[in-house]
């Protein structure tokens, strides 16, 4: 896309949501109209796509901070024809006594060039006439492994629908077989100066659209933006111990780079779905948990208990005498670490009160209770509240 589409293109519109939206309603907007007019949920309807290109499309700058940014400022400075609002900061550069145009036109604090420069992406030049380059935009997914994976590490295949670098023409705009020219009335920088009085303009050259290039035979795929929305198959490989929530970073797999410029990268966001019996600790993720119950004469005359871990089982030794809810750790039983140690397994008993009783089963409680009724658990709290 080139600077003319953002001045002409309106992305909020596009994706139904306020010029200050939030990115989490920004996010919540796109995929919704993703998946209404995604190409498997509508196919072969021409005007779904276009749509579904559309929405990506404006997905795309408005997901990126930095591009986002950079939208705003364009559509505030040329949406009325012109420049507007002044010069940065306000007034004139270097205040107006001592004003010097070299300023103005200058790559110095304040100068229009400057305000180009950081204006259009942070822009770059192989020469002086040479097309401008611009890093790809980073691009979000998401995936949901269960909790052994996450643990252990898994790779999982993905299918991403985003921006990326036409198949047909290789990212050049230009049907196959043909080139790009440099456009001869800005000589491939992409901005013209436009004079005023006693002043000149930089601004968007029209003829290019401030691409800096003229594609005289666009590419039927992409219509000449070297960017088409593709559906992508990518294995992600998840490291061991993954948190949920985490994001896994895929270098180079985002939105492609214009003008020669390096790709973006692809983020995924992992959720890992709970398992029936084991968690990570808060304190340290590298160490599992897991609750096992046991009974009150287990707790009180000690026992020795088989507790499961991810791999196989352990033996547990409860000492006589143990209160409900104390942790025992079990060392090396937790999660794999990447230089070859591992976490520990945190296992907490719980005793187990049964629902119902035998007639035998309360006999020998009634028993149990007449023999230490001298003992009272709660005497301390008595005493405390005296």
């Amino acid at each position: 896309m080139t600077q003319r589409d953002w001045i002409e293109k309106d992305y909020y519109k596009e994706l139904g949501v306020s010029s200050d939206a939030s990115p989490e309603e920004i996010k919540r907007a796109y995929r919704k109209l993703a998946r209404e007019l995604h190409p498997d949920a509508n196919p072969g309807d021409a005007k779904a796509e276009a749509r579904f290109k559309a929405v990506s499309e404006a997905y795309g700058v408005l997901s990126d901070e930095k591009k986002r940014k950079e939208y705003d400022e364009t559509r505030a400075l040329f949406a009325g024809g012109g420049f507007r609002g002044g010069f940065p900061g306000g007034g004139f550069p270097g205040g107006a006594q001592g004003f010097d145009l070299n300023d103005l036109f200058g790559r110095g604090p304040g100068g229009l060039g400057d305000l180009f420069g950081n204006l259009f992406g942070g822009a770059t030049r192989t020469g002086p006439t040479g097309p401008r380059a611009q890093r790809g935009a980073d691009v979000e997914s998401e995936l949901t492994i269960d909790f052994v994976d996450a643990v252990r590490g898994a790779e999982v295949p993905i299918k991403l629908s985003s921006p990326g670098r036409c198949d047909r023409c290789g990212g050049t705009g230009s049907r196959p077989g043909t080139t790009p020219r440099t456009c001869p009335v800005c000589g491939g920088v992409g901005l013209v100066s436009r004079s005023q009085g006693a002043f000149a303009f930089s601004e968007p050259c029209t003829q290019c659209r401030g691409s800096g290039r003229i594609i005289d035979d666009p590419c039927p795929e992409c219509g000449g933006d070297g960017v088409s929305t593709r559906i992508r198959s990518l294995t992600v490989r998840v490291p061991p111990g993954v948190n949920d929530g985490q994001k896994v970073r895929l270098k180079g797999q985002g939105e492609p780079g214009r003008g020669g410029a390096p790709a973006g990268d692809l983020y995924v966001t992992v959720h890992v779905t709970p398992h029936r019996l084991f968690g990570r600790s808060p304190k340290n993720p590298d160490d599992l948990t897991i609750t096992v119950p046991v009974t009150f004469p287990e707790l009180a005359r000690g026992a020795t208990v088989t507790v499961p871990t991810l791999d196989s089982t352990v033996t547990l030794r409860i000492p006589p005498g143990t209160a409900s809810g104390r942790t025992f750790r079990v060392r090396g039983r937790g999660v794999q670490k990447r230089n070859g140690t591992a976490g520990d397994l945190l296992v907490t008993v719980d005793v187990a009160v049964p629902q119902r009783l035998s007639e035998k089963a309360a006999e020998a409680l009634a028993a149990y209770a007449e023999a230490t009724k001298d003992f009272d658990p709660r005497a301390h709290l008595l005493e405390g509240a005296r």
